[in-house]
């Protein structure tokens, strides 16, 4: 017990050293989300009226971005498999840096839905015991079960791991491989059950596709290996942690072919709905030419498999992905693009028309920009700690000292 409260100690004590640029990091990470907890305050007094969401558009920017972080979440899972199962010491030095962006993402996660709730103060309804969670039946129990459990499995290893590591000893994988499958099998899950909340929605036809989950899947595996690309690019150049080149080409295939089918189950699906028009078709007519003269979500799309198409495009030819500038660029692409489509595309397009037939179109406010920009900090802010304190254990430069008070 007095080794755990000197390693908590020890982590903690490492959050505070740092040089200029780590504090003026922080300092402004920490800025912008006072500035998203003043545009969150505004929208407590007020409401949920000074966003742009409606009775016919329930679902907005909140969980657009929550919908996207889910997938960033759940591809953690691409360094874990490699890691652990493949027995990859090359990608294992990095699996901590993933898992560091999984805990980040599921962190964000339950703060967009939290901010889409108008009565955030009545989440004690879902404790167990204390209110009615209504499990196994809703699949919003579910979600909440899978995505809270998620996070204690991506604190768990790591603090497992460090915490070996910080008494000078090497961690046996074969104590703690259960776990890890446990939490392979799990990072599926988070993203099969949030496609599962849209797909059983009876009354958005948009949504009601087998396909929906394993797109989830396929968009997840593109967008989230592309995003730890260029995160273990920055922590490469700026910490003492270096990132094998080897680590980067894995993940480079990983979101080439992720995207490439991605891009596929999109094209399935438009010409399914296209051949088969009826009423589920108007959605996605509204998505790609507009409907009745609104046009609201048309540009969102075709910008959308624009930057995925380049993106992809360079990710496969060989004399482009092997410049770092390009990589990036097709990366950031691969990333943007894939929030748009899965975000503004597939949330906002599954409300018009409603049911009734009525086409309310909507954008986001400046105040919910503030708080999502908020709430992107919040979790850079903690991936940025988590990484700062794990490396210099992880690294072997912070050990036990029994000689310490």
């Amino acid at each position: 017990m007095r080794i755990f409260a000197a390693f908590l100690f020890d982590s903690s004590s490492l959050l505070f050293k740092g040089n200029r640029l780590y504090w003026g990091w922080v300092a402004g990470l920490s800025a912008m989300v006072a500035i998203g907890l003043i545009a969150y305050n505004n929208q407590l007094r007020h409401g949920l009226i000074v966003t742009g969401m409606t009775d016919q558009v329930s679902w907005g920017f909140y969980i657009a971005n929550f919908t996207f972080m889910v997938g960033v979440a759940a591809a953690a899972v691409m360094l874990v498999i490699p890691a652990y199962l493949f027995q990859r010491e090359d990608i294992r030095q990095a699996v901590i840096l993933g898992e560091g962006i999984a805990v980040a993402a599921v962190v964000t996660c339950l703060l967009f839905v939290t901010v889409d709730l108008g009565r955030p103060d009545r989440l004690w309804h879902l404790i167990p015991l204390l209110g009615r969670f209504n499990f196994p039946y809703s699949l919003l129990a579910w979600d909440i079960v899978v995505l809270n459990g998620y996070l204690l499995l991506n604190l768990g290893l790591p603090i497992y791991v460090l915490f070996i590591k910080y008494k000078g000893e090497e961690p046996v994988l074969r104590k703690y491989f259960p776990v890890v499958v446990i939490a392979i099998v799990w990072a599926i899950s988070i993203h099969t059950v949030t496609a599962f909340l849209f797909s059983v929605n009876v009354a958005r036809p948009f949504w009601n596709t087998a396909v929906l989950a394993p797109r989830f899947l396929a968009s997840a595996f593109a967008s989230g290996p592309a995003l730890i690309i260029l995160v273990l690019q920055l922590v490469d150049r700026f910490t003492e942690l270096k990132i094998s080149s080897r680590v980067i080409d894995l993940l480079r295939i990983i979101v080439t072919v992720s995207m490439q089918i991605h891009l596929f189950m999109i094209g399935v699906e438009i010409i399914t709905d296209f051949y088969n028009q009826a009423e589920h078709s108007a959605s996605l007519v509204y998505l790609l030419f507009g409907l009745r003269g609104f046009t609201g979500i048309v540009p969102w799309f075709w910008s959308s498999l624009a930057l995925s198409i380049v993106g992809v495009s360079i990710l496969s030819i060989y004399p482009f992905y092997k410049r770092v500038w390009l990589l990036n660029l097709a990366c950031g692409l691969t990333i943007v693009g894939v929030w748009i489509e899965k975000g503004m595309g597939l949330v906002i397009s599954g409300f018009i028309p409603t049911p009734v037939g009525e086409i309310v179109e909507y954008l986001p406010t400046v105040n919910e920009i503030l708080i999502t920009l908020g709430i992107w900090s919040c979790g850079m802010l903690v991936f940025t700690l988590l990484v700062k304190a794990a490396i210099p254990i992880d690294r072997g430069h912070v050990k036990y000292s029994p000689a310490k008070p």
